[in-house]
């Protein structure tokens, strides 16, 4: 999950580097250009966004593991405890 996470966030951060570039270009060129360097740092703020809520949910994910890890430790013991008798 954590490799996902990475991949978006990298993303994010390409698309960051093409709307500044694209920002620095439409300085020079058409309204298009300003709209499209609009609509690229929009993709990139939803890119950041969709990585922060991946990260999030990564995090739960590894805390229900966790839980569920050592629920599974106490039935084994209890399961050993019974064996015994």
């Amino acid at each position: 999950m954590r490799n996902v996470t990475k991949k978006l966030a990298g993303g994010a951060v390409a698309l960051l580097l093409v709307s500044t570039m694209t920002m620095g270009c439409a300085h020079k060129e058409s309204p298009e250009a300003m709209t499209a360097a609009q609509r690229a740092e929009t993709a990139a703020q939803r890119a950041e966004s969709a990585a922060a809520r991946a990260e999030a949910a990564a995090g739960r994910v590894e805390d229900a593991a966790r839980r569920a890890e050592a629920a599974a430790q106490k039935t084994e013991a209890i399961f050993m405890k019974h064996m015994r008798k």
